[in-house]
C-alpha cells in the first residue's frame, strides 16, 4: 500500500490599516471625511467563492482555453485534449496526441509532452486550436494548428507552424504557454532545455547557480547554448503574426531584424529559464510571464546571486538576462569548470557569450531587470509573497466591463499573479504607465490545489486549472474552478473532510466529519455522498455509516445553507472489505542525510489485519537527492521546477 505525504504551507495575510489623525480644526475634519468617502475599500474576500466545475478527472493538466460558449478545453501533459461542456457539465476526451512525456533513463523525469493550448481569437467561426507539444517520434517541440469538428480534434487538419530541436532524456524547463495578443499576434514561451543538476563525477559543478558549463559532452549544463543564444528559439518568448492559411509572418518590433543570420526573428523576449505561464494585456499590449528560477539558496561571491523566481513585464522586445543575470539584474560570474576559477561578473549593458556552444551573436542585448522577484526566503522588496518553494505564474490583467462586471471595479487594471507551490493569488496595482506600485492578497479565503493556469473567460470570470498536489499522476484535487463574486447570500465554506479510517474489513464502519462554516451565520445541512448511489442527509457535520458490501466508495459531502447555496468537499475514496496494511520503516541513527560509504540501518515492519503478510511480496526501494540542502530547509521533499516538472 502506498504512503501519501501531504504538504501544507501556511501563509501570512497582510492587511493595510487606513489611519488618520483627527484635528479639532473643522477644515481638517471635513477633508478627512471627504477622503474616507472617496476611498475604495478592498473587497470582502469572503464574497469570492470557488465553483468546482470538474474535480478528480484530470491526469497532469497543463493549460486551459475557455471557448466563446464557455466550453473549456484542457491540455494534459501525456497528450490528451479534454473538453468540458458547459451545458451538460460533463468532461470527455476530444483528442489525443502521441507525445514524448516519459524518459527511458532511470530516475529521470521528463517535463515534455502536451504543454500549451490556445483557442484562435476567431474560434467561434474557424474552430482553430493551437497546441504546443513534444511529438513522440522527433526530438523537437512543435507548435501546430488543429481544427475542431463536432467537439473532436481533427488530427488530419494539423498545420505545423514551427518547431525546434529540444534535447531529451534530461530534465528540465520546457515553457510551453501560448497566448494571443491583439491583431492576431501569437506568443509562445519556451524553456532553456537545460538541467539544473550537477554534472556527475565532476569536481566543479553548477551548485544551483547559472548553468555555464561549456565542456564537450556536457551541453545540457550550458544555458548559453539556448537561453543566452540569440540564434536559438529555446529560453525565449516568441511572437509571430498568424495568417489565415496557418503560416506566419514576423511582426515589426521583435528583438532582432529578419535578415540577421546570427539571430532568430521570431524572438520577442530572450534570456528566459522557464517562462511557464504567460499572459498578454490586449489593452496595452504588455506581455507578462512567471519565470521559474534557479535553486541556489545563498549568494556566493565567486559564483553570483541566490535563486529568485520572477514575474516579468515586457512593454517592448528585450533581453531579460538568463543565464547571465537574475532578479533585479543581479549578475552571475563567468566560471571555469576545469579549475574552479571565477571570472568577472557579466555586464548588464551587454553580456559576452563566448561559449563554444553559442551559434549566435557574441554580445547579447542589454539586460532588463525583473518586474517582481523573490527568493526561497522572505523578500525584502516584496514581503507579501511569503517564503518557501517557488513557482511563479502570471495571469491576466483584469478589466471591468461597464454594467456587466462579475468582480468589483476595484480590480480594474490590476495584474493577477499566482503561485503554483505557495498556492496564493495576488492583485498587483500598477501606475497608468505600468510601473509596479503594490500588491495585495486576492482570493485569500479560497484554497487552490497547485494552480497551473488561469484565464479570464468571455463572461469576465476567472477560470483556474488546478494540477493537484501530487506529481506525475492523476490527482483527486485536480480540476477546473470558476471564481464567482457574490453580492448577496454567500455559500458555506468547506475547509476539509476528515475520515478517521479509510479502509476496513466487513462490516466496515465509516466515521466522517466535515469542517464547514457559513459566512452569513446560517444553519447548515449536510448531504453525504457515500458512493454507489448511497446518500444520507444530516443536520450535523458528522456521519457514521456501515458498509456491508465489499468495494471502493468515493465519499464526499455537499453543504447547503438555508437558501440552498452550496459548497462541496473534496472526494476521499474508502475501501470496504480489505484493510490497508500498516507499514513502518524504522531507521537507526541519522534520519535526514546519507553520507557516502556509511551504511543505513533500517527495519521494515508490516502488519495486515485479517491476512498473513507474505514477506516475499515486500519490495523496498530507495532514492536520494545529491548535492543540495534546500530540499530539507524548504520542502523536505522534491520540488518541481514547475508543475508536472522534473525533480531536484
Amino acid at each position: 500500500m502506498k504512503t501519501i505525504f501531504t504538504l501544507s504551507i501556511s501563509f501570512i495575510a497582510f492587511s493595510f490599516l487606513y489611519a488618520t489623525t483627527l484635528n479639532k480644526n473643522l477644515y481638517t475634519q471635513k477633508k478627512t471625511a471627504q477622503k474616507a468617502e472617496n476611498r475604495i475599500d478592498t473587497p470582502d474576500q469572503d464574497r469570492f467563492v470557488k465553483v468546482n466545475l470538474v474535480q478528480g478527472e484530470f491526469t497532469e493538466p497543463t493549460e486551459l482555453a475557455v471557448l466563446p460558449n464557455l466550453d473549456i478545453l484542457v491540455a494534459q501533459r501525456r497528450g490528451e485534449i479534454m473538453l468540458y461542456k458547459n451545458l451538460t457539465k460533463k468532461l470527455s476526451q476530444a483528442g489525443k496526441l502521441d507525445v514524448y512525456f516519459k524518459t527511458s533513463t532511470p530516475d529521470v523525469n521528463a517535463e515534455e509532452g502536451l504543454l500549451g493550448m490556445a483557442a484562435d481569437p476567431k474560434f467561434a467561426v474557424n474552430k482553430y486550436i493551437y497546441l504546443f507539444y513534444s511529438p513522440f517520434d522527433k526530438s523537437v517541440n512543435r507548435l501546430s494548428r488543429f481544427k475542431m469538428v463536432n467537439d473532436k480534434i481533427d488530427k488530419s487538419s494539423e498545420k505545423i507552424i514551427l518547431q525546434f530541436y529540444s534535447q531529451r532524456e534530461i530534465c528540465c524547463h520546457t515553457g510551453g504557454s501560448i497566448a494571443f495578443g491583439a491583431d492576431n499576434l501569437l506568443y509562445v514561451s519556451t524553456g532553456d532545455n537545460s538541467t539544473p543538476f550537477d554534472a556527475p563525477k565532476q569536481q566543479y559543478v553548477n551548485n544551483g547557480y547559472a548553468p555555464l558549463d561549456n565542456r564537450k559532452g556536457l551541453e545540457q549544463y550550458d544555458s548559453r547554448r539556448s537561453a543566452g543564444n540569440t540564434n536559438d528559439l529555446r529560453g525565449k518568448i516568441l511572437r509571430i503574426k498568424m495568417n489565415e492559411d496557418g503560416t506566419y509572418s514576423i511582426p515589426d518590433g521583435n528583438l532582432f531584424p529578419k535578415s540577421d543570420p546570427k539571430s532568430k526573428p521570431e524572438i520577442y523576449v530572450m534570456g528566459n529559464r522557464n517562462p511557464y505561464r504567460i499572459s498578454v494585456d490586449k489593452k496595452t499590449g504588455y506581455l507578462y510571464w512567471g519565470e521559474v528560477g534557479p535553486d541556489a539558496s545563498n549568494d556566493d561571491a565567486s559564483r553570483g546571486p541566490r535563486g529568485y523566481d520572477e514575474v516579468n513585464q515586457a512593454r517592448k522586445a528585450g533581453n531579460f538576462g538568463w543565464p547571465y543575470f537574475i532578479g533585479n539584474n543581479y549578475p552571475y560570474r563567468a566560471y571555469d569548470y576545469t579549475n574552479g576559477q571565477s571570472g568577472n561578473p557579466f555586464d548588464p549593458a551587454g553580456a559576452i557569450n563566448n561559449s563554444p556552444n553559442n551559434t549566435g551573436l557574441s554580445t547579447v542585448p542589454p539586460a532588463q531587470p525583473a518586474f517582481i522577484w523573490y527568493p526561497y526566503g522572505e523578500s525584502k522588496e516584496f514581503p507579501q509573497v511569503g517564503s518557501g518553494g517557488r513557482t511563479a505564474m502570471a495571469g491576466p490583467v483584469y478589466y471591468a466591463k461597464p454594467g456587466a462586471s462579475p468582480y468589483p471595479a476595484y480590480y480594474n487594471g490590476k495584474l493577477i499573479i499566482y503561485e503554483w507551490v505557495r498556492g496564493w493569488v495576488k492583485a498587483v496595482t500598477m501606475s497608468p504607465q505600468g510601473d509596479y506600485m503594490s500588491m495585495e492578497p486576492m482570493l485569500s479565503k479560497i484554497s487552490l490545489a497547485a494552480p497551473i493556469d488561469m484565464e479570464l473567460g468571455p463572461d469576465g470570470k476567472l477560470y483556474i486549472l488546478e494540477y493537484g498536489k501530487g506529481w506525475f499522476t492523476k490527482n483527486p484535487d485536480a480540476g477546473i474552478t470558476r471564481i464567482d463574486y457574490l453580492k448577496g447570500n454567500r455559500p458555506p465554506n468547506v475547509d476539509r473532510l476528515e475520515i478517521t479510517k479509510t479502509s476496513g474489513l466487513l462490516p466496515y464502519k465509516l466515521t466522517a466529519k466535515v469542517k464547514a462554516t457559513d459566512p452569513d451565520g446560517d444553519a447548515l445541512t449536510y448531504i453525504w455522498n457515500l458512493g454507489n448511489g448511497i446518500k444520507k442527509t444530516t443536520n450535523v457535520p458528522e456521519l457514521k455509516y456501515t458498509y456491508t458490501i465489499a468495494g471502493e466508495y468515493p465519499v464526499s459531502v455537499l453543504v447547503l445553507d438555508k437558501s440552498k447555496a452550496s459548497a462541496k468537499s473534496q472526494i476521499i475514496p474508502v475501501f470496504a472489505g480489505n484493510e490497508h496494511p500498516n507499514v513502518d520503516i524504522v531507521l537507526t541513527g541519522n534520519k535526514s542525510f546519507w553520507f557516502p560509504n556509511k551504511a543505513i540501518d533500517y527495519q521494515v515492519l508490516v502488519s495486515d489485519k485479517g491476512a498473513t503478510v507474505n514477506k516475499e511480496r515486500i519490495y523496498i526501494s530507495n532514492t536520494y537527492t545529491e548535492g543540495s540542502d534546500w530540499l530539507v530547509r524548504n520542502w523536505g521533499i522534491n520540488r518541481l521546477h514547475k508543475p508536472s516538472l522534473g525533480k531536484h
